[in-house]
């Protein structure tokens, strides 16, 4: 595994290792800018094995207040105390969807254990800055890695019109508008992704995911 996807499980290799270019490119455009999530961080997502991805939720970009992001699409680490909004939504939608408790912690690294990729289309912003990376290369970057895993029998969870330009990539694939305050109205509540993308898995002969948090 190339050192510029540090700390990808070397599982990856073969999705990862034919995007070192294209990946070097776009960090060289942004090497001026305060990055979210930080550099060492960018493909945290990626530590999982990729055998063990059993669903990809796709979002658009990066939070862009400082401290927020980690390169888990949606998650903060426990030490954030403000939880973003687009995350509490996701939370009430997992309890309305399945009856969990709605979590103290904005951490989704439990999914990712859980086996869930939890992935955005464009992977780094300028702190401060929503989208600020848009249209420099990570596109192309994320949809690479969703075409790979969808030729592979991955469903997808995909939240937000950027994530929906790659329904293509999945044979299977749950949609909805964004859970931003700004259009989760507009048909995010009441989506039922979690339950929806289990009953898909136990329909194929795999295991429902576990969605509980803390």
């Amino acid at each position: 595994m190339d050192r510029v996807f540090s700390p990808a499980h070397d599982s990856w290799e073969s999705i990862l290792n034919p995007l070192v270019d294209d990946v070097k490119s776009i960090f060289s455009k942004i090497s001026e800018d305060e990055l979210a999530p930080h550099r060492p961080e960018v493909f945290t997502a990626f530590t999982m094995k990729m055998s063990d991805v059993r669903c990809v939720i796709l979002g658009q970009d990066p939070y862009p207040t400082a401290g927020n992001a980690h390169g888990l699409a949606f998650s903060v680490k426990p030490s954030v105390r403000v939880i973003p909004a687009s995350l509490k939504n996701i939370f009430r939608e997992l309890h309305s969807d399945l009856g969990l408790p709605i979590p103290s912690s904005g951490d989704l690294s439990q999914w990712k254990n859980s086996g869930v990729l939890l992935l955005n289309r464009i992977l780094t912003t300028q702190v401060g800055f929503s989208s600020k990376h848009a249209g420099i290369g990570w596109e192309e970057v994320t949809e690479h890695i969703c075409r790979e895993l969808g030729s592979r029998g991955v469903p997808g969870i995909l939240w937000g019109n950027k994530a929906q330009e790659l329904q293509s990539a999945f044979t299977y694939s749950v949609n909805s508008v964004h859970p931003s305050p700004l259009s989760a109205y507009k048909g995010f509540f009441g989506s039922r992704p979690f339950s929806t993308i289990n009953a898909y898995l136990e329909s194929v002969d795999q295991r429902a995911i576990d969605w509980s948090l803390k």
